[in-house]
């Protein structure tokens, strides 16, 4: 089996999950894991796949025929784990919402080799005033040799300057 990762957008409409998971079953395709979410009238969504080698290049030409409905489709073979050691960490944050606090924070995190494994934001009403809220979670791969305690003091200091809350907690 080859795993693929496809990337899916589309003007939201029911059915349109059942659309995408017919035709990578029709093709003998086995829907692995998928992160999807409707967001501003959009139906978005990155998903993994496993499918017969055999059967790439028709279930390639049948996700891009899916175009002609309105279904954009990107495939992409599926990478290498990273080979170093990571530890999971969970980051949460909030605070006055103003552009430039994701870059500000990613910037830092990856400078120390650190891996965004996934992100979710919103901003939203703070709930005794108008002021609006960034809020942000984040599951992030830690390097092994990088201390905790040196990561949290530079969040930290990045989070006095951003003026926002943080949240640096290890998984068990």
């Amino acid at each position: 089996m080859e795993h693929l990762v496809l990337t899916v957008i589309a003007r939201d409409k029911p059915g349109l999950v059942e659309q995408i998971a017919q035709c990578i079953a029709g093709h003998g395709g086995n829907w692995l894991e998928s992160r999807m979410a409707r967001m501003a009238g959009q139906f978005a969504g990155i998903l993994r796949v496993a499918v017969p080698e055999t059967a790439h290049d028709d279930l390639a030409a049948a996700l891009h025929d899916l175009e002609s409905q309105g279904i954009r489709v990107l495939l992409a073979p599926s990478g290498d784990e990273p080979a170093s050691a990571w530890r999971p960490v969970q980051l949460e944050l909030i605070g006055n919402d103003r552009p430039g606090i994701v870059r500000d924070i990613t910037r830092l995190l990856a400078e120390h080799g650190v891996n965004l494994e996934s992100l979710d934001t919103e901003v939203a009403p703070a709930p005794m005033s108008s002021e609006t809220l960034f809020h942000a979670q984040a599951q992030l791969a830690v390097p092994v040799e990088l201390s905790l305690e040196q990561l949290q003091r530079r969040l930290e200091t990045l989070a006095d300057d951003l003026m926002v809350e943080l949240i640096l907690r290890p998984e068990d």
